[in-house]
C-alpha cells in the first residue's frame, strides 16, 4: 500500500504512488519555463549570446540547440530524454519547447517528467545591419572600369567571379556605365578580389584610403579603402594598331592586328601571316595602344572568291603562328554595294570555315578615317583594305536553338537598354565559337529548350552536352527539412 494514501501500488523503493510522489517532489524545479530568444528582422538571424548570430529555420535543429542552451545551466541537474517543438504559428513570436527529463529521487526511485518551456522572440537589430541603415555598411570597394563601348569582357569576368564563388564576401555589387563597383565589410576581402582580377585580365591598380573616425585613447583608426582596377581598353574582335616598338618586339607582327581573345593577356593575330602574340597588362601599359573601331562599326561582306594560302615564306625572326587558323587570299564585296562592281581584295586567317558565297563580318579600312597616332604614320601600302573578323550566322536561330543557360550576378543595375541585350548575345556566340574561353565558364543545360537534331544545321557553332552542367536546386532544408523530427 502507498504509504501517503494506502492505494494498493506495485512495490518501488519509494512505497509511495506516483500521484503522492510528485505532489511531493518536482524534478523540474529550479528549470526556468520561460525565456527569450533575440531575432534580427532585416537579416533574420538569432543571436547566440554573448555576440554571434546564426541562421536558423523554424524548428529546425539549430534553433534547438540555441533554445537548449539558454537552460542549459539548469538542466544539469536533471536527464534530458527528449526535446522537440510544439507547433505555434510562425507569426505568434512564440517557441514552445516539450522536454522529457528524468531524475532519482527518494530511496532510488527513478521520476519522468514532461514539460514545456515557452521562449518569447524578441526583435533586436544585429551589428551588421545596424550599419547598413547607418549608411556604413562597407569599408572597402573595388571599382573596376573598363573604358570600352562593348562589355565583353565584364561578362567574361562575371562568369569567372560565380565559377571561383568570389561574390559570397560581397555586401553589394553596383553596376555603372562603365564597370562594377564590389563593396566588402574588410579590406581583406577587397585585396582578395583585387589579386583575383590582376591574375584573370589583364589590368593595373591603385589603392587609397579615407579616415573615417579615429579614438585618441585607444589609438584605433576607422578607414574606408578604395581600390581601383582599370581593365586594358581591349576587346575580342578588335582590330589594333601596335607600335612599331612593340610589333617589333612582338616577332617583327604586323602593325594592324586582330585581337582574338582576352584571358589573363591579350591574344592578338596578323590576319595576313597567322602569327601570332600574347600581350601582358604590364607590356601594354608600358606600350599603350587603342581599338581602331567600335564593334557597332562591323559591316557585311559577301565572299565572292577564296583561295587558301599553304605556304607563307616566314619573315626575319618572325614569331610563332597559329596552328588553329588557315591563311586565305578573298576577294569580298558589301552586301550595302551588291548594285556595283566594286570588290575588295584581303588576307584573313578565316579560311578553314569561309567558303565562296558566305556571309561575313569586317571592318572597312579602305573608306574610314583613321584617328589613330600609329596607324597615321604607317605607309597607306601596309594597311589593309579590309580585315574580316568573324563569319555571319542566322542570329534568331542561334538563339532559338541555344539549349544552354548562365548565371548572373545579382546586382544593382542601371536601365539596360537593347544595345546591353545585343552585346550579351554577342558574348553568348563568343562562348559558343570558342572552346578556350568555354573552358573557364560554367555552363549549364537549360531544359525547357528540347535538343534539336543536327538534320538542319547551318554550321553554325554550338556547344555539346557533355560541356554542359545540370543545374542543382536544393528545395529542401540541410538540417532534413522544416519540421523534421528533431532529438538530441
Amino acid at each position: 500500500l502507498c504509504c501517503q494514501c494506502g492505494v494498493p501500488i506495485p512495490p518501488n523503493p519509494a512505497n509511495m504512488c506516483v500521484g503522492c510522489l510528485r505532489a511531493q517532489v518536482d524534478i523540474t524545479e529550479g528549470i526556468p519555463k520561460q525565456g527569450t530568444v533575440h531575432f534580427c528582422k532585416q537579416c533574420e538571424r538569432y543571436l547566440q549570446p554573448p555576440g554571434t548570430w546564426i541562421q536558423c529555420a523554424l524548428e529546425s535543429r539549430e534553433l534547438l540547440a540555441l533554445c537548449l542552451k539558454k537552460i542549459k545551466a539548469s538542466l544539469s541537474k536533471v536527464r534530458l530524454i527528449d526535446a522537440g517543438f510544439i507547433w505555434t504559428e510562425p507569426h505568434s513570436k512564440r517557441l514552445k519547447l516539450k522536454l522529457t527529463v528524468q531524475k532519482e529521487v527518494i530511496n532510488g526511485a527513478v521520476l519522468q517528467q514532461v514539460f514545456v518551456v515557452e521562449y518569447i522572440v524578441q526583435s533586436q537589430m544585429c551589428e551588421d545591419c545596424h550599419r547598413i541603415e547607418a549608411k556604413d555598411f562597407w569599408k572597402a570597394v573595388v571599382q573596376v572600369r573598363q573604358k570600352t563601348v562593348h562589355k565583353k569582357t565584364f561578362y567574361y569576368l562575371e562568369q569567372l567571379i560565380l565559377k571561383h564563388r568570389l561574390h559570397q564576401n560581397t555586401l553589394r555589387i553596383k553596376e555603372i556605365h562603365d564597370g562594377l563597383d564590389f563593396y566588402y565589410s574588410s579590406k581583406q576581402h577587397a585585396q582578395k578580389m583585387v589579386d583575383f582580377l590582376q591574375c584573370t585580365v589583364p589590368s593595373r591598380s591603385k589603392s587609397s584610403q579615407r579616415l573615417i573616425s579615429h579614438d585618441i585613447h585607444s589609438n584605433v583608426y576607422n578607414y574606408k579603402s578604395t581600390f581601383s582596377v582599370e581593365i586594358v581598353p581591349i576587346c575580342k574582335d578588335n582590330v589594333v594598331c601596335l607600335s612599331p616598338k612593340l610589333a617589333q618586339s612582338l616577332g617583327n607582327i604586323s602593325q594592324i592586328c586582330v585581337c582574338i581573345r582576352v584571358t589573363s593577356t591579350i591574344h592578338l593575330i596578323d590576319p595576313r601571316t597567322l602569327q601570332i602574340a600574347e600581350i601582358d597588362g604590364n607590356t601594354y601599359w608600358r606600350h599603350p595602344f587603342n581599338s581602331l573601331f567600335h564593334p557597332k562599326q562591323l559591316e557585311e561582306f559577301i565572299i565572292m572568291d577564296i583561295n587558301r594560302v599553304h605556304e607563307k615564306k616566314k619573315g626575319a625572326g618572325a614569331g610563332a603562328r597559329s596552328n588553329k587558323h588557315t591563311l586565305a587570299e578573298a576577294w569580298v564585296r558589301k552586301t550595302s554595294e551588291l548594285d556595283t562592281d566594286h570588290q575588295y581584295f584581303c588576307c584573313t586567317h578565316l579560311g578553314h570555315i569561309l567558303n565562296p558565297g558566305d556571309l561575313v563580318m569586317g571592318f572597312d579600312l579602305a573608306n574610314c578615317n583613321l584617328n589613330d597616332e600609329f596607324a597615321n604614320k604607317m605607309n597607306p601600302q601596309h594597311i589593309p583594305d579590309v580585315v574580316l573578323i568573324k563569319k555571319s550566322y542566322d542570329r534568331s536561330k542561334r538563339q532559338r536553338r541555344r539549349n544552354w543557360k548562365l548565371k548572373e550576378l545579382e546586382r544593382d543595375r542601371e536601365a539596360s537598354d537593347t544595345d546591353d541585350e545585343r552585346q550579351y548575345q554577342d558574348f553568348l556566340e563568343d562562348l559558343e565559337e570558342d572552346e578556350t574561353i568555354r573552358k573557364n565558364v560554367n555552363i549549364y543545360r537549360n531544359a525547357d529548350i528540347p535538343v534539336e537534331s543536327d538534320t538542319d544545321d547551318d554550321g553554325a557553332p554550338r556547344i555539346s552536352l557533355a560541356e554542359m552542367l545540370e543545374d542543382l536546386h536544393i528545395s529542401e532544408d540541410a538540417t532534413g527539412g522544416e519540421g523534421a523530427e528533431m532529438l538530441t
